[in-house]
């Protein structure tokens, strides 16, 4: 542990944002696009914690998805000399290499969001559980649909570790319950919401007996919701997606999308923050069934996996008492 201000002014306008205290851990926080809303909400959540932590806080990462600028950046905190390395993983298998050179030169490392290999890292912050995930958005679905019909997916990705695991439970979550449901097709946004418009209108045309677009990652919904209106199919189409309410709202009121399911993604930042400072200062290490953080209180840990909560549906009913 040393400060580290000076080099943090000096490359500051390099590595992006940063929260400097003197004398203190650094830790380096990485989202998998940091334009991408979702991402900037964490990110909220992260600056907290590290204020009351007394640390200096690092964020940054690639403008879009980008396997290969997440490693470039890595390497610049190995050279930098950081504590921990808190890392949301676009490309589980791609990083994991460099994370794994991170740790030999002593950098701890957790991963949030998205996991990377496990030898990569020692904990992963998660935000639910993928088969919570998959089902709960596999069973919106299937409420919306009454059991039958055509529906398609919108992913960020066909690479992204979380996207590949919620997937796949959405499809397990389908061939066990839903025999009348078919999924038609799976289109890769790149985390965009102009892209996912795109990709939902393609999948309209395509698909003339579409009844549904399922988007999992968070400018997917906002851009299908758009794509369904554009085409004059509110009603038709019916939109539900994993995203952030403050991007929704106005769809979900204006009945395009029925609705959105997350978690508070603030309190996915704060408690990764939490979780790194606590591991560099071995509070956290193998075998530890709970952490504290702060002003969330204590989280149950599952092997390697500190538990954020269960998954949040938003709808109409509930969606105006959140604001992020």
């Amino acid at each position: 542990m040393k400060s580290r201000l000076l080099p943090l002014i000096a490359l500051a306008a390099v590595l992006g944002s940063a929260v400097a205290a003197p004398a203190s851990y650094l830790v380096a926080m990485m989202p998998k696009s940091k334009g991408n809303a979702y991402f900037v909400s964490c990110k909220a959540g992260a600056e907290q914690a590290a204020r009351e932590l007394g640390i200096e806080f690092l964020f940054d990462g690639p403008t879009d998805p980008n396997a290969a600028r997440q490693n470039e950046i890595i390497e610049n905190w190995i050279t930098l000399g950081v504590d921990v390395i808190a890392v949301a993983a676009e490309n589980k298998e791609a990083i994991s290499t460099a994370l794994r050179k991170a740790q030999k030169q002593g950098i701890k490392v957790i991963t949030y969001d998205a996991d990377a290999m496990p030898d990569a890292r020692s904990f992963f912050v998660n935000q639910a559980t993928p088969q919570g995930i998959g089902y709960t958005l596999m069973d919106e679905a299937g409420r919306l649909l009454g059991g039958k019909g055509e529906f398609a997916l919108i992913v960020a990705s066909l690479t992204a570790g979380n996207q590949r695991e919620w997937q796949k439970h959405i499809e397990e979550r389908l061939a066990a319950k839903y025999p009348g449901i078919r999924l038609v097709a799976v289109r890769p946004c790149d985390d965009l919401k102009d892209r996912a418009q795109a990709e939902a209108t393609a999948l309209m045309s395509a698909h003339p007996r579409l009844d549904l677009i399922l988007a999992i990652c968070s400018p997917a919904v906002p851009g299908a919701a758009e794509a369904v209106k554009q085409a004059g199919k509110v009603g038709r189409v019916k939109v539900v997606g994993l995203g952030l309410p403050s991007e929704n709202r106005r769809y979900v009121h204006e009945g395009v999308t029925d609705s959105v399911v997350l978690w508070k993604t603030e309190d996915l930042g704060y408690l990764a923050v939490y979780s790194a400072v606590a591991l560099v200062k071995g509070e956290l290490k193998p075998g530890s069934t709970s952490i504290r953080a702060g002003k969330l209180g204590t989280f149950e840990i599952r092997g390697d996996n500190i538990l954020l909560g269960q998954p949040f549906v938003f709808t109409r009913d509930n969606i105006d008492q959140f604001d992020f």
